[in-house]
């Protein structure tokens, strides 16, 4: 029983020709005599040798498949994108990786998808990520990269976004046209693009409006369950407390929501809240926001894949692009 699985070097030994008489030969290569041709094909057959096709790729330089590195593909949004991608890149086989928001996770990540010589990758980074060194090493090995929904923040490349700004002045003007003034924001790690695109949105709509800021009213959560809270206790021990609270997204609105209730407030009557994302699961949640933002996920996955289809397809170097999916203030 044959231990190891033969290899085109030994044919080539074997034969006593050279490793690529024999890969032309396999390959019916007609510049390789019929009677080269058939010995080769002769000892292949008793020696049982199959083409290696990892090494076939390699030579194609192609591997038909797309790494996707993202925070948590149990967040709807992300999962929707995730299908939304999947539905775009038929025929490559599309591996998800989770960062869980931790920039030495998205490292590893990256490092997976180079060694293994993906075609593409799909980004949307964490929540630590402060340097993209990480992706500019993909992109000098010619691996096209885009990003979607959290983008790097002033780097050029590819990107597939929201206008978060004006979504964030929508949110402030909803809460201010029902007489709310006191409006603070519940926002996301400082060092996220979208982070600052949020609070300038408010900003400028709280100036707009002509409503007090209060610097004590804007605060940064790490997007987990347990600081999110720890913030909203810091928010609603301000005097006076705020009347309402922009949250980052859907998930740090039900996690707010879920503290202001075990302090003894009712939502959405003591205090309002209104977010982002749009999340379908919020028909079923007992007090969901008044309203949220759809970033329409499907869409911003779409493109994403097709931008990167694009770029893998194209014989040429095509220029960094930005592409922006619309908003919609949903109310509930």
């Amino acid at each position: 029983m044959q231990k190891s699985q033969a290899t085109i070097k030994q044919i080539a030994q074997e034969l006593g020709v050279s490793i690529s008489t024999v890969s032309r030969a396999l390959q019916n290569n007609p510049r390789i005599g019929l009677r080269t041709r058939e010995r080769v094909w002769e000892l292949a057959r008793q020696l049982q040798y199959r083409p290696n096709p990892a090494a076939l790729i390699l030579k194609k330089k192609h591997t038909r498949t797309i790494g996707v590195v993202l925070p948590f593909l149990k967040e709807e949004f992300f999962s929707t994108a995730i299908t939304a991608i999947e539905d775009v890149l038929t025929g490559y086989n599309v591996v998800i990786s989770q960062s869980r928001d931790e920039l030495e996770r998205e490292k590893g990540a990256l490092a997976t998808f180079l060694a293994s010589r993906v075609d593409g990758v799909i980004a949307s980074i964490s929540a630590e990520t402060h340097h993209y060194l990480h992706f500019k090493e993909l992109e000098s090995f010619g691996i096209p990269v885009v990003f979607f929904d959290r983008v790097p923040r002033r780097l050029p490349a590819h990107k597939v976004r929201s206008n978060i700004s004006t979504a964030a002045r929508e949110l402030v003007d909803f809460l201010a046209d029902r007489g709310l003034e006191r409006i603070a924001l519940l926002n996301g790690p400082a060092q996220l693009e979208v982070s600052e695109e949020r609070q300038q949105g408010y900003l400028q709509a709280m100036k707009e409006r002509h409503l007090p800021i209060d610097p004590s009213y804007v605060c940064s959560s790490d997007l987990s369950k347990a600081d999110t809270q720890a913030k909203v206790d810091y928010l609603l021990s301000r005097e006076p407390k705020p009347q309402a609270i922009v949250a980052f997204n859907d998930y740090i609105s039900l996690y707010a929501i879920e503290r202001t209730q075990a302090l003894g407030l009712v939502p959405n009557q003591d205090v309002y809240f209104v977010s982002f994302a749009n999340l379908p699961m919020m028909e079923y949640a007992a007090h969901p926001p008044l309203a949220s933002v759809d970033q329409f996920a499907y869409t911003m996955g779409e493109k994403a894949a097709e931008l990167l289809l694009q770029l893998i397809q194209s014989p040429e170097e095509i220029p960094y692009q930005e592409l922006w999916v619309e908003t919609k203030l949903v109310i509930h």
